[in-house]
């Protein structure tokens, strides 16, 4: 009889990319593995998944942390209805495991299997975890963690240090190749799944201290949907060479092509930057659960792999001078480049895999 695994959680793609990552890596080892994914009607998992084949169940569920008066009621009350439609979806599947990816719906998921005793494996991306994870971690067998920072927050007996999970694309054995002046310097900026408002904003703050160098920028910016019209608009207008769009599926090839990325610090994008071994430009979201994405930013920096600006301070005129500083000094660039390409977990999904096949049962 073929396993079946159930991948919890979504919301954003730092949370839903890994759980995508863990399941083609499993369909590689074992073609019979049923696979569903659990999330909601309303996150990113909703618009991804069927681009990717892959069956998701939608629960209801809602966060609580940062709610106020009716937000926070209705979440409450989601609660122990995305907990009846788990116990249900996972009694009729009677799956061999259950994965939490985190974000808030992989905590009725969880809870569930915990009644029903089906394992549990928590992955978590960030040096600081959130809520839910801190507490289905309690439930769960095993915990997988990114970051070495993060061991502290869980059961020692639990936890597995496997780095955060990416995509197969991204996990070749490819040192990144120096750029060189002459050549088109490939700025990618990313603000998130959902774009980066600031971000935006002062990149095109930026493009009048850039106007000397424009013949050389080629810009790829994902700007968010809010965004995505105004940003384009603003390009066109200042003569650059960009491509701005809501959201880009082909991000591997873009992360290639990059000679610098300016980011959010998402545990997921800072994985997929330093398995492609690029020097970036970092700006933590500032709203994250317990500053987490600038606990992550500082782990690059202090590695020699990245430059922090937070957000408050976030302005044109420094983006600008961040990226003509990376092409005035090549070999400083490159140095951050292969300091991020050191810090790379290129074998991150094959562990986490690994581990879900013992709490499976397989041999190893």
């Amino acid at each position: 009889m073929a396993n079946y695994v159930v991948i919890a959680g979504g919301g954003t793609g730092g949370h839903l990319y890994p759980g995508i990552a863990l399941a083609k890596a499993l369909k590689a080892m074992d073609a019979t593995i049923e696979i569903t994914f659990v999330g909601t009607r309303h996150g990113i998992e909703a618009r991804v998944l069927p681009r990717e084949g892959l069956p998701l169940k939608t629960i209801l569920s809602g966060g609580l942390l940062g709610k106020k008066g009716l937000g926070r009621w209705v979440s409450w009350c989601k609660l122990p209805l995305g907990l009846a439609q788990s116990l249900g979806f996972l009694m009729g599947k009677r799956p061999n495991l259950v994965v939490g990816v985190g974000g808030y719906v992989s905590g009725p998921v969880a809870v569930a299997a915990w009644l029903l005793r089906i394992p549990i494996l928590v992955h978590e991306q960030n040096t600081v975890p959130g809520v839910t994870n801190r507490l289905i971690a309690k439930m769960a067998d095993k915990v997988a963690v990114s970051f070495e920072e993060s061991r502290r927050y869980f059961p020692a007996d639990k936890v597995v240090e496997t780095g955060n999970m990416i995509r197969e694309e991204f996990a070749k054995e490819q040192e990144p190749e120096a750029w060189q002046p002459g050549q088109p310097f490939h700025v990618l900026v990313l603000g998130g799944s959902q774009g980066a408002q600031s971000i935006n904003a002062a990149m095109m703050e930026a493009l009048e201290p850039l106007q000397g160098v424009k013949d050389d920028l080629h810009i790829v910016h994902q700007t968010g949907e809010k965004d995505e019209a105004r940003v384009r608009q603003g390009y066109e207008q200042a003569g650059f060479t960009a491509r701005a769009e809501a959201f880009m599926y082909d991000m591997e090839e873009q992360y290639r092509k990059a000679s610098l990325v300016i980011c959010r610090a998402g545990a997921t994008t800072l994985a997929e930057v330093t398995a492609t071994g690029k020097a970036s430009v970092l700006i933590p979201f500032p709203f994250a659960a317990h500053n987490h994405q600038e606990h992550n930013a500082r782990v690059l920096e202090a590695a020699g792999a990245a430059e922090v600006i937070l957000d408050r301070n976030i302005k044109g005129h420094k983006l600008a001078q961040s990226i003509l500083d990376a092409m005035q000094h090549p070999e400083a660039l490159q140095e951050k480049a292969m300091n991020s390409y050191r810090l790379g977990r290129r074998d991150a999904t094959l562990r986490v895999r690994d581990v879900c096949r013992q709490l499976m049962g397989a041999a190893t």
